[in-house]
């Protein structure tokens, strides 16, 4: 098993060209061999293209290989000092997984949160509470061996009763509510579906893998391989002919990253790390996350600098900014000029002239004074990539960089989306924002591909290198693990591209563990309250019971209340019926209010209060179905920043 580091050459040593050619035999069947060739100092390494290239393992790399050769030639737009990591002592891994989690509590007393730690824990599943309870024996075993005092609990008093549950009853109790309110549509990557193969070959009475259940934790659902369950081993799928996954959709709706208050996202982020240990730990995959030790970085600029950094320089500029303005304005150029060039993205920019620009646009960009019409596509396609592979922390951080690596490790292609769905939802923001901005874009150029050339493929192989490669992740390792690296990274980014729109959703079973958690919270918030302020809620209560009643009989009568403050027409009576979507009560508002001047899809209808801070009701929500689920809630029309 080679270490799971990004590779960079060093400029003395030329990239060697491993390709993989396959040949079709009379009976169909494909035999292959390695043809590995090492160029020579000062030489370019030979390439190759195979007929076949129906699929990345029977690509040749070669683009691969020139983008990497193009990286090394370009050179660093500017000297930074490299990544380095550290690994975790034995022990320390641990601590910082239980903080991460939420769950500092369980070694150390003194740590805030405890009442939250213990709600947390409540509404765990099986798998997860199992790795819960291995962190900490792994924690309590260390500290044992070090003769060091430590508080840490008994696994077995941390969960009270044992979670050694039936799976199914667990799998239940993550989906108990809206679970009946189910309908399955054809998601797949949006508008961008390509052409489905429908199941993966080879299924017959076997578990539909084309099939995502979003109610039931996804470790819960791995068990079933762990277990020898029959399950369809996928097979290379040709290049755009991914499967088109299905999503078990509710009608209480779909939740994206965004659609959230912070203090539901934190519980959100708490749950899918826990969740994803367990996916990883299910499968018998080992997760091991490193730690950046810190580095000088450039403290402004726009190239070589770190995210955050460029992030808040943008937004002294323009508010609320969530994608570096730079990186925005390049990829409007791009557009401008033609999505239809031939060749865009994998031609690169002249060299020198990329330099030139790039200095240029560090002294003028913030001043309005660079001209943009001078700018050629290629060049600024290559300062796209540049920007994104300059950066001093990768876009996937390096916490979670080995993790995204292993994501292929999982046996099914619906499993690595489910892994890659938790770890999108793990990245700070600021990386999540800006991958989502440069997958949408790279999607449009694939849209062009009858003009350009690029087909899903060929954009996965020239931007793997740009993404996956980062000064600090530095290896020797064979060919033959140069290869199979290669092939995995440009895999990773194909599934991103391909399965965009399902990776930023949050999934159902988290948002019913979250909506545990505040109606836990709110119920011991409830108490202290009535202890404290008995006689003042008393009379509270008398002059809030006329309201009740008031929004019970509504209530009982089939309607709600649609608020909207922020506008003319502040309040609506709507008459709920089982097909009422959310989309309809935002038409039934625009249409009352001539006045509003906010577009269409710059309005949301929120869910606020109950068992819910506060969430952007998917357009497609059955309004009834979600009442039923938060009766609580009240429901506000306001504008968002998209």
């Amino acid at each position: 098993m080679f270490r799971t580091f990004v590779w960079m050459q060093t400029p003395a040593t030329m990239v060697s060209a491993v390709h993989r050619c396959y040949f079709t035999t009379g009976q169909g069947r494909r035999t292959g061999h390695y043809n590995v060739q090492r160029a020579r100092p000062g030489e370019k390494p030979p390439y190759q293209r195979c007929n076949s290239q129906d699929s990345l393992d029977e690509l040749a790399l070669d683009d691969y290989w020139k983008e990497v050769e193009i990286i090394q030639h370009t050179g660093d737009a500017e000297q930074q000092e490299e990544v380095q990591l550290k690994v975790a002592d034995e022990g320390e891994q641990e601590e910082a997984w239980l903080t991460e989690a939420g769950l500092a509590t369980l070694f150390d007393e003194s740590a805030a949160d405890g009442e939250d730690s213990m709600v947390l824990l409540s509404t765990l599943t099986r798998t997860q509470a199992a790795a819960v309870e291995r962190r900490v024996e792994t924690l309590k075993q260390t500290l044992r061996k070090r003769n060091k005092p430590y508080s840490v609990p008994d696994v077995r008093d941390i969960f009270k009763p044992s979670p050694a549950l039936d799976t199914k009853q667990d799998s239940e109790s993550t989906s108990t509510e809206g679970s009946e309110h189910r309908k399955t549509e054809a998601t797949s990557s949006g508008e961008h579906s390509g052409v489905g193969n429908g199941a993966e070959p080879g299924g017959g009475g076997a578990e539909t893998e084309t099939d995502i259940n979003l109610e039931v934790s996804f470790s819960e659902q791995a068990l079933s391989y762990r277990d020898g369950s029959k399950v369809t081993q996928p097979i290379n799928e040709a290049d755009d002919k991914l499967p088109d996954f299905k999503v078990v959709r509710d009608k209480t709706g779909m939740t994206k990253v965004g659609d959230l208050s912070a203090a539901d996202m934190k519980k959100v982020r708490r749950l899918v790390l826990i969740e994803m240990t367990a996916l990883f730990d299910t499968a018998g995959l080992d997760l091991k996350t490193h730690k950046p030790l810190k580095i000088r970085v450039k403290e402004s600029g726009l190239f070589g600098v770190p995210l955050s950094t460029v992030l808040e320089q943008d937004q002294r500029r323009v508010p609320g900014t969530r994608v570096p303005l730079i990186m925005q304005r390049l990829i409007s150029h791009i557009e401008e000029e033609g999505l239809h060039t031939e060749g865009l993205l994998r031609v690169p920019g002249a060299s020198t002239r990329v330099k030139t620009v790039c200095h240029e646009l560090e002294l003028k960009f913030y001043d309005g004074l660079f001209l943009w019409e001078t700018l050629k596509q290629h060049d600024a396609a290559s300062l796209l990539k540049l920007f994104i592979r300059e950066l001093p922390h990768p876009l996937l951080t390096v916490e979670y960089f080995s993790a995204f690596i292993s994501v292929l490790k999982f046996p099914t292609k619906k499993q690595q989306l489910q892994a890659l769905n938790l770890l999108v939802l793990l990245l700070p923001e600021s990386s999540r924002d800006t991958l989502k901005a440069l997958l949408e874009f790279l999607q449009r150029v694939i849209d062009h591909k009858e003009q350009n050339k690029m087909t899903l493929n060929n954009v996965a192989v020239v931007m793997a290198p740009n993404i996956f490669m980062f000064k600090g992740f530095r290896s020797k390792i064979t060919e033959q693990q140069e290869f199979a690296m290669a092939t995995g990274m440009a895999n990773i980014v194909r599934l991103f591209i391909r399965y965009q729109n399902l990776l930023w959703t949050i999934p159902k079973f988290v948002m019913n563990q979250v909506r545990k958690q505040n109606t836990e919270n709110q119920r011991k918030m409830n108490r202290d309250r009535a202890v404290k302020k008995l006689l003042k809620k008393m009379a509270y209560d008398r002059e809030k019971n006329i309201e009740k009643v008031e929004k019970s009989s509504e209530a009982e009568g089939g309607i709600i209340r649609v608020q909207a403050p922020q506008f003319t027409k502040v309040s609506m009576a709507v008459q709920l019926t089982e097909e009422l979507q959310a989309s309809d009560i935002l038409t039934r508002f625009l249409s009352q209010d001539s006045s509003v001047s906010v577009k269409r899809e710059d309005l949301c209808l929120f869910e606020i209060g109950g068992n819910i801070k506060e969430r952007c009701l998917d357009e497609e929500t059955y309004m009834k179905a979600l009442l039923e689920l938060n009766p609580a809630a009240e429901w506000v029309i306001k504008s968002v920043q998209r």
